[in-house]
């Protein structure tokens, strides 16, 4: 698998992985009506997005910056999604790995994600096993299409 900077021919792949992602309403906070516009603009906007590859299919995908500007440019946060079809495979884990990795190199002192979904056990327990812990939770923050509210950790690791 090879880990590379997203670009714009990536675009297609990336909303592909990203619609399947948003389409079970459990992880991320996007509902269906997200549109392509809105994704590009994130996903291609400030902060750099890198994507795997694996036999010439993009099969997951990440961008990382700084959490805030200015006083909090110090922190850097991310967001990942793997391809629904792809996913156990080890790949969210080597993309958490390469921003991580990247992180350190850019200077910045931490990593913090904001919104992790508490019922998503495979991500936190990813983020667990790589050092991160939650330091916050969000009461009911999450609209889970099946199981209603649910909690949403802040979880941080320094680099």
């Amino acid at each position: 698998m090879e880990i590379r900077p997203a670009t714009e021919s990536d675009f297609d792949a990336m909303w592909g992985i990203f619609k399947a992602a948003i389409a079970s309403e459990d992880a991320l906070p996007f509902a269906g009506a997200f549109q392509a516009d809105t994704f590009r603009s994130h996903w291609f906007g400030g902060q750099a997005a890198h994507v795997a590859v694996q036999e010439s299919r993009v099969v997951g995908m990440y961008k990382m910056g700084a959490n805030f500007p200015d006083l909090g440019a110090h922190v850097a946060s991310a967001t990942y999604v793997v391809d629904p079809l792809a996913q156990g495979r080890g790949i969210g884990r080597a993309l958490v790995q390469h921003s991580l990795d990247r992180a350190r190199s850019e200077g910045f002192l931490a990593m913090q994600f904001n919104y992790v979904v508490s019922t998503n056990a495979p991500a936190v327990a990813l983020y667990r096993t790589l050092g991160f812990a939650v330091v916050g939770t969000l009461p009911a923050a999450f609209r889970h299409r099946a199981l209603g509210l649910v909690d949403v950790y802040v979880m941080h690791r320094f680099l």
